[in-house]
């Protein structure tokens, strides 16, 4: 990686493929904005090419061959001096994530908590989910060990980049995999900065990343060489991996998308302005752009009126929308003009449709504003809970909020979704614990949501159409093994087999 000095500017940042331990560089480059100023460049990345997709593909599975057996303590001191190097380059990272992304800088610090938090968590817990289990009964003895599987392509989406990068890089090296990563091109920079840092403490090959268009991600689907893909992203793209993944039938971890429902029970405290800022923040944290966001708000009627009121209230308290580098913003733009468009159109669907759309919180800089890819947020009073705002994941700015009249009723609505990631329930605990027992989904959070509810030490993943397999917990280090069982039997032959 190199950075470009201009005393008259901010410095433009260059990243390249980063094979068997070599920058590589490549004959195209692409460009990344700032969302927040789309006019100024944030840096360069690569335009990777097939071939040396597949140059880092082979990298991997050549460096795989030792990696494999080395000894697990030697992998965690490897990734302990990485985790202490990214915390003495934080603020570096995290200026850069803010600027290539458009997330808030208290946001973008957030992004690098959770992502070291996780790391730690996989060093400490390593040894013992992976220590080889010896059990000796009356059939004799049986030895369970977790393999590792091989070489892993990770492919990382824009939203959380290094927090979606490393929840693949740390589990699978410390498992004995070596990877592949393949940042989005939406958010490229902060991501290969960091897998750079964690590869600097690895041996040349382990950690390779490559960037590109469609054919790379088509190579890391396909390849044979390639035995796990590791994949956070939309529904849609998932249905291409597996199809292109069947020839070889890969090992998936794949985290997609969700249409996270927020349920308000009669037992909720709508005078709770701390439960109405955790729900104004699980809506608009990162301009909505959350897999596990809450996208959709069901009320119980009896409260719905005071509800929205209060809502209104403490969003407009806490939204401030702004430069990622404004200490006052709360909510930043939107990472890309497509999703932004995407959002807009889903707004104005609900309009045409009669729904109320009523803009939240203060514009800092409407010069600023005008410039960059920024949405107002927006609460949708009045749809119908079919219409494309509330089944559709809005992934932006925007949140409906319906009522409803009893349980069986919001169970079935939040249920009818196709997807099922995570979904939240507030009110009396006793009551909230009642209906989130009935609910379809991977994770349930009592009175908080989002990332306020995350807790890397248990499993994450969706129902349905949201995901394939866990990340994070035990269960998070293990999916990067394959369970190799060795039967010792006492008797060796069977008793009914005649001489």
């Amino acid at each position: 990686m190199t950075i470009q000095a201009d005393q008259h500017a901010v410095p433009i940042v260059t990243v390249e493929a980063l094979i068997n331990g070599h920058n590589v560089t490549s004959v195209a480059q692409s460009a990344k904005e700032n969302p927040s100023n789309p006019s100024e460049i944030v840096g360069y990345f690569p335009v990777t090419t097939k071939e040396q997709a597949v140059q880092a593909i082979e990298a991997a599975a050549a460096a795989f061959k030792t990696w494999k057996k080395t000894d697990i303590e030697d992998r965690i001191v490897s990734m302990r001096r990485a985790i202490e190097k990214i915390r003495a380059a934080e603020n570096e990272i995290v200026h850069l994530l803010s600027r290539e992304h458009g997330k808030p800088l208290y946001d973008a610090h957030g992004e690098i908590y959770v992502s070291l938090m996780w790391m730690e968590f996989v060093c400490n817990e390593a040894a013992a989910a992976l220590k080889e289990e010896v059990q000796e009964h009356d059939h004799g003895k049986t030895i369970l060990s977790y393999d590792p599987i091989g070489v892993v392509a990770a492919i990382s989406p824009w939203n959380y980049p290094i927090a979606l990068s490393t929840i693949k890089i740390a589990p699978a090296l410390l498992a004995g995999n070596t990877i592949v990563l393949k940042p989005s091109p939406y958010a490229p920079l902060a991501a290969a900065k960091v897998a750079e840092i964690i590869a600097s403490e690895f041996p040349a090959g382990v950690i390779n990343v490559v960037h590109g268009a469609a054919d790379v991600g088509v190579e890391l689907t396909t390849n044979p060489h390639v035995a796990k893909i590791a994949f956070t992203g939309g529904t849609e793209t998932a249905k291409h991996i597996i199809k292109a993944a069947s020839d070889t039938i890969k090992d998936m971890t794949l985290e997609l998308g969700g249409n996270d429902a927020a349920i308000f029970l009669d037992s909720f405290d709508v005078e709770d302005e701390r439960a109405m800022r955790r729900i104004v923040v699980s809506n608009f944290l990162t301009t909505g752009q959350i897999c596990m966001i809450a996208k959709r708000v069901y009320v119980h009627r009896s409260i719905y009126d005071q509800f929205v009121e209060k809502y209104i209230e403490a969003a407009n308290r806490w939204i401030r929308i702004g430069d990622a580098f404004d200490p006052d913003t709360t909510v930043g733009p939107v990472n890309n003009v497509k999703q932004r468009d995407y959002v807009l159109s889903l707004v104005e669907d609900a309009k045409q449709r009669g729904a109320k759309v009523i803009p939240l919180g203060r514009i800092l800089d409407q010069k600023r504003f005008d410039e960059g890819y920024y949405l107002q947020p927006t609460l949708v009073l009045g749809c119908d809970a079919h219409d494309p705002i509330v089944v559709e994941e809005q992934f932006g700015p925007t949140v409906p909020i319906l009522p409803f009249d009893d349980e069986e009723q919001v169970v079935q609505l939040h249920n009818e979704s196709i997807y099922g990631l995570t979904s939240s329930v507030w009110g009396k605990e006793e009551d909230a614990i009642s209906v989130a027992r009935q609910l379809e989904a991977g994770t349930t959070m009592i009175n908080t949501a989002a990332v306020q509810g995350l807790d890397v030490r248990f499993p994450f993943g969706g129902f349905k159409q949201s995901g394939i397999g866990r990340e994070y917990g035990v269960e998070g280090i293990r999916t990067y093994t394959e369970q190799h069982v060795i039967n010792v039997p006492q008797m060796l032959d069977l008793p009914y087999i005649p001489e």
